[in-house]
């Protein structure tokens, strides 16, 4: 692969890109699997593309459980057998008083994060509704119990529990099929949201709209496969598909929305 595989990408993600081709180098000339940190969807989709185009490896993503969000990718040479224990997953279990009150995801988030672990270690955060549990890089997992005492004012402990202790997650996502005249973020946005396209524009413009889980303030920032965008009060979406144009020129995408 040359180096016309950047013009697939954005500028933004050159960076990324040349981290896969790291990894693909490392897997190729040790002849072993490579495990990657914690993955966004689109960082996912960036390493499945890139390591489709090379005949003597392949790459397996899993997150912990079918539908996780944030996946390691583990790039392997053809006679490697994987197995789970590949992924260095620990599944971490937050127990708290209730009476006293409840978490957040974005506490939870930034407790963790405060501890000094950075959050391409860390996986998704999960909730039915009551248990919060933390899926983790297993080198991480000791570390995570001895200095996450407190999220909030309120004193935790955490535990490791085995995978099938997961709860099943309260988020549902729904597709949903839209024709936009354009995949800049503010168009798409003011689509799935049923916002004017100005209200698109100011939301991005002061902060409240995220890519990928990192802020953007440029409305004209064009959206591609499995990126995921969030929008405060209002929720999250991954582009999904970009299915096709119409006989006007628009385009037909389909999302997958966080349903509230």
């Amino acid at each position: 692969m040359g180096s016309d595989i950047y013009q697939h990408y954005r500028k933004e993600e050159g960076g990324f890109v040349d981290q896969v081709f790291d990894w693909l180098t490392q897997a190729s000339s040790l002849y072993s699997p490579v495990l990657t940190p914690f993955l966004t969807p689109r960082e996912g989709l960036i390493v499945k593309q890139i390591v489709n185009g090379y005949e003597d490896l392949q790459v397996e993503l899993t997150g912990g459980y079918p539908s996780a969000e944030r996946q390691r990718a583990l790039i392997y040479p053809l006679y490697y057998q994987v197995q789970l224990e590949d992924f260095s997953l620990a599944y971490m279990q937050i127990h708290y008083p209730h009476k006293f009150g409840e978490l957040t995801h974005q506490q939870i988030l930034g407790s963790v994060m405060a501890t000094g672990i950075k959050r391409d270690r860390l996986g998704d955060i999960m909730t039915d509704g009551q248990t919060w549990q933390i899926i983790v890089d297993t080198h991480l997992a000791t570390y995570l119990i001895n200095h996450l005492s407190k999220i909030g004012r309120m004193g935790v402990q955490v535990k490791q529990i085995n995978p099938e202790e997961l709860v099943d997650s309260v988020e549902e996502w729904e597709d949903l099929p839209l024709i936009t005249g354009s995949l800049r973020v503010d168009s798409v946005v003011s689509k799935v949201y049923n916002l004017s396209r100005q209200r698109a524009k100011e939301a991005i413009q002061s902060g409240q709209v995220k890519v990928n889980y990192t802020p953007i303030d440029k409305v004209d920032t064009v959206l591609a496969m499995s990126d995921l965008v969030s929008l405060r009060k209002y929720g999250r979406f991954r582009l999904e598909g970009i299915e096709g144009m119409t006989r006007k020129d628009k385009y037909r995408i389909n999302v997958k929305l966080l349903k509230t």
